[in-house]
């Protein structure tokens, strides 16, 4: 390796040294480290030379339950990769257990041979962390939550036959507030799901026809005194998303009845086919959004739920389409109200 490669190698491996919760390692032999950043010993509590003497000492300290994988990668690190990327529990000297994310790469020579290992470790601690109470907060409104609205609304059908006229008018009330958290446990469980997974989503061929027939189908049931109007047919036409689609239209369907002021919110849905996408529009008669926070409302700028304007729906919306390369963005209706226009690429 010439002067400058070796210079370049000196001031890559100072940069890693300078960054919190991130370890780089590199190996040109199974089981043992050439190279370990300063930052190792803020992940694993052990000074990187113990490593590099003893690298018993590091198998010692993965989670037993870790213990074979990390094994194998080390062992087969010379040919090839178990696992480029792996999430694993390390036990630190004083007790504390830690997630870390391990990348490899194999830099290989002129004759196809590896040459050495590179690793790159990060403290992902905090975010599973997060990820076990989200996923706990999950099973709660899922279960709990869940379980006891459909006792009430139970009791609510029942009731029905046994108030007088205006004693059924706040029933109804009752009824459509219950069925609101029924619909917020929903998006609460698609919501977990997206935040929670650390894996690219796969988009594949979805029938947008399908989905929208199955959610206006089901918004009408859970609205009687909303309209939902289709402007025209659905066209059979395939997109580029995941089951998770059903979700961005339930929401979107959902906000326009339960944000209007209307007695009766009309919804009308309507799609226009183009040569590389299609675009879905909702369209309701409610009180409209200002322009100053058509972007806040999807949480954009921020770019989280504390964003001034945001609900969990829209802002799951606004995440599940973009990552599926499409586009959300509310325009004005009129007279009155707001479109919600969803630009989903064609898989067809």
């Amino acid at each position: 390796m010439d002067g400058a490669s070796l210079g370049q190698r000196r001031d890559f491996r100072a940069l890693f040294d300078e960054v919190d919760g991130v370890a780089l390692w590199t190996a040109t032999e199974p089981g043992e480290f050439d190279y370990i950043s300063a930052g190792f010993e803020d992940i694993w509590g052990i000074p990187p030379d113990d490593v590099k003497d003893d690298v018993s000492s590091l198998l010692a300290t993965i989670h037993p339950d870790d213990r074979d994988r990390v094994r194998a990668n080390m062992e087969a690190s010379t040919t090839e990769l178990r696992d480029a990327a792996y999430e694993g529990r390390i036990v630190r000297p004083d007790g504390e257990v830690r997630w870390t994310l391990t990348r490899q790469v194999l830099l290989r020579d002129d004759e196809g041979n590896v040459s050495e290992v590179v690793g790159i470790c990060t403290d992902i601690t905090e975010q599973k962390r997060r990820e076990q109470e989200l996923e706990l907060l999950n099973r709660i409104v899922r279960h709990d939550i869940r379980n006891d609205m459909a006792v009430v609304l139970g009791w609510v059908e029942i009731l029905t036959d046994h108030v007088d006229d205006e004693g059924a008018e706040y029933l109804q009330k009752i009824l459509a507030s219950g069925e609101h958290v029924v619909d917020l446990t929903e998006t609460a469980r698609d919501y977990v799901e997206t935040v929670t997974s650390n894996e690219d989503v796969a988009v594949e061929p979805i029938s947008l026809d399908s989905i929208l027939e199955t959610e206006l189908s089901l918004r009408r049931e859970s609205y009687p005194a909303a309209e939902f109007v289709l402007n025209g047919s659905l066209p059979e036409v395939t997109v580029a998303a995941d089951s998770m689609l059903s979700s961005v239209f339930r929401n979107l369907l959902n906000n326009a009845v339960q944000h209007n002021d209307e007695d009766t919110p009309h919804v009308e849905v309507s799609c226009v086919v183009r040569d590389e996408a299609v675009r879905v529009r909702i369209a309701d008669n409610g009180p409209g959004i200002p322009d100053d926070q058509k972007d806040i409302v999807f949480g954009k700028g921020e770019r989280g739920l504390g964003s001034p304007g945001t609900g969990i729906g829209l802002y799951l919306v606004e995440r599940l389409v973009t990552q599926y390369g499409g586009e959300v963005w509310a325009e004005d209706n009129q007279p009155t109200g707001t479109v919600f226009v969803v630009e989903l690429l064609r898989a067809d």
